[in-house]
């Protein structure tokens, strides 16, 4: 019998990081979940990478969540890698956010990753091995007048990851959160931001190789905060 390919879910799947991790994952031979709203978005992602198969989801759901991985494991098998993406917030200041929105950025950025990383743990904690990856942000550390909604919604993420990693590790599951500090490089950033130079952006297939390599850390020496940017951003 051959042996099983590993699998790797990616939650929140869009055109920059998410699709960038699902092509990095592929391409180390894992299956791939890719997890989001958007069907077209999952149908172009399935017919372009190898191994790769959508699943739509909604990670503010405990029943959408529940019922996509539970397509996963009967599809694919057991998850090896969790790689949290999804992240959603509008901008504005406390006196402009409607506590509708609040509320909904919070539940993209920190309930859904509860929800997820849920899914996963009692598979991995018997398998004693498994990495669960967070993509956040700086937001997840200050908060600026417009990031009244993301960034209390990054702060969650990032509290909840960290109490992860401190409770999972033991049993050896990695957890571990790359901070993303930058523009990521998206056709709508560009066309937003014509004057700025290629060093301004985060390429999507940087962070995809960061969320790799974190996988592939020796055990002696695990990350759990990992920061990307872009080598001329002031910091």
């Amino acid at each position: 019998m051959s042996e099983r390919k590993k699998v790797a879910a990616v939650a929140g799947v869009g055109p920059g990081i998410g699709a960038a991790l699902a092509r990095r994952f592929a391409e180390a031979g894992y299956a791939v979940a890719m997890l989001a709203r958007n069907q077209d978005t999952l149908g172009a992602l399935e017919r372009e990478i190898d191994g790769a198969r959508g699943y739509r989801c909604d990670v503010g759901s405990a029943d959408s969540v529940a019922h996509a991985f539970a397509a996963i494991g009967a599809d694919l098998g057991p998850v090896d890698a969790l790689l949290y993406n999804a992240g959603s917030g509008v901008f504005a200041d406390v006196e402009s956010i409607t506590p509708e929105q609040f509320e909904a950025s919070w539940r993209v950025n920190a309930y859904g990753a509860l929800l997820c990383a849920r899914q996963v743990i009692p598979a991995m904690k018997a398998a004693t091995s498994g990495s669960i990856i967070f993509t956040g942000a700086t937001a997840s550390r200050r908060g600026m007048p417009r990031t009244a909604a993301f960034a209390p919604a990054k702060a969650a993420q990032r509290s909840l990851a960290e109490s992860m990693a401190r409770s999972l590790w033991p049993s050896g599951i990695h957890v571990s959160m790359i901070i993303v500090d930058g523009v990521v490089d998206l056709p709508r950033t560009r066309q937003a931001m014509p004057e700025k130079p290629e060093s301004y952006f985060i390429k999507p297939s940087a962070v995809a190789e960061i969320a790799f390599q974190l996988t592939c850390q020796d055990r002696s020496a695990w990350s759990f905060e990992v920061e990307a940017r872009p080598f001329a951003e002031p910091w």
